[in-house]
């Protein structure tokens, strides 16, 4: 089996091809594609490839993370080439025809990948998704109001760096983020958050829709309807920028068809894969680890048919790299490339 790892430099592209080794991923040959200016260069031994026609031919399984610009030009010409693209950008996810798939809530969707176009979730959305799912199947989900508190990674590494860079000028002058907090956050730049980041928190996140609302908050509510196959499910999101590094944190107001006992809900969060239930989980406590955490789980003091609950996951792995490689093994698991082990 051959794989391409396409966008291989960037910070999602590292974590992938690290997770592909840790993980023995029963490829015969791994081959990593990035852009015109990075291609020629060399990774793990490994010669990184343009991509061209005459590149990207005879592979089985094409894992993207490369924008989605990108996404659009090249998922289709690996799929016309024979192989299963799972794609990491917005560019397909919405696509009626393209798969939208979380490996432990909606596994059997990656069957339809009629366009052989596998979807990876928003970052933000995967985290919700898999206490979601849990609870709408003990109790029947109604409605969500998401609040995100997500880290400058999900920018990318552009997205840590601009942080990192603005911490020790504001930091060197403690008194004036008390007295002038205006004057503190022009001492630095910004270009890829919406405000400074560092010692702050922005409230807007993406670009705003005529709504109000930005298109990563509408991330939150189509994918969540369409992952978890309830296209009635209401869903008010609000996406927070923080000083964090690496890890996706939403504070969760969920209703519920059925009014939920808090014990057995406690149960299906426990029960359900790779979701761990933790008093009170924090995203620099969690970040490098592959599992998704919930905590703070209680019954809202007004509605008994509404749970409230924190959730936590590192958003370069679960959030991206590893449920895109969790795709490519659920492929080969039910027969769609390569031999079923």
């Amino acid at each position: 089996m051959r794989v391409a790892v396409v966008g291989a430099t960037g910070a999602v592209g590292a974590v992938m091809r690290r997770l592909l080794a840790a993980r023995a991923f029963p490829a015969d040959e791994v081959v990593y594609f990035a852009s015109e200016r990075s291609a020629g260069r060399e990774l793990d031994g490994r010669v990184v490839q343009p991509l061209r026609d005459d590149t990207i031919q005879g592979f089985d399984l094409a894992l993207l993370s490369a924008g989605g610009g990108t996404s659009r030009e090249w998922a289709p010409r690996f799929a016309a080439a024979g192989a299963l693209v799972v794609d990491n950008s917005s560019a397909w996810r919405m696509d009626p025809d393209v798969p939208l798939v979380v490996s432990e809530v909606n596994p059997e969707a990656i069957d339809e990948a009629g366009k052989g176009i596998v979807a990876n979730p928003n970052c933000t959305t995967m985290v919700v998704m898999l206490p979601a799912k849990a609870l709408d199947t003990a109790f029947g989900l109604r409605a969500m109001v998401c609040t995100s508190f997500q880290a400058a990674g999900g920018a990318g590494q552009k997205g840590i760096d601009e942080l990192a860079n603005q911490v020790a000028p504001l930091a060197a002058d403690v008194q004036q983020l008390v007295d002038d907090g205006a004057t503190a956050a022009r001492k630095v730049e910004h270009a890829v958050h919406a405000n400074t980041l560092a010692f702050n928190v922005v409230p807007l996140l993406g670009k705003l829709d005529g709504n109000g609302y930005t298109d990563e908050e509408m991330k939150l509510q189509n994918e969540s309807r369409k992952i978890l196959a309830l296209p009635g499910l209401e869903v008010t999101p609000t996406c927070v920028r923080v000083p964090v590094m690496v890890g996706h944190s939403i504070a969760v107001r969920a209703t519920f068809d059925r009014e939920p006992d808090l014990g057995e809900a406690l149960e299906a969060l426990r029960a359900f894969p790779n979701l761990v239930v933790d008093e009170a989980p924090t995203p620099l406590e969690w970040a490098g680890r592959d599992e998704t955490v919930v905590g703070r789980v209680r019954r809202d003091l007004s509605d008994p048919r509404v749970l409230n609950f924190f959730v936590v996951g590192d958003n370069l792995l679960k959030g991206a790299a590893l449920n895109t490689v969790q795709l490519g093994e659920l492929a080969i698991e039910r027969g769609l490339v390569g031999t079923p082990a």
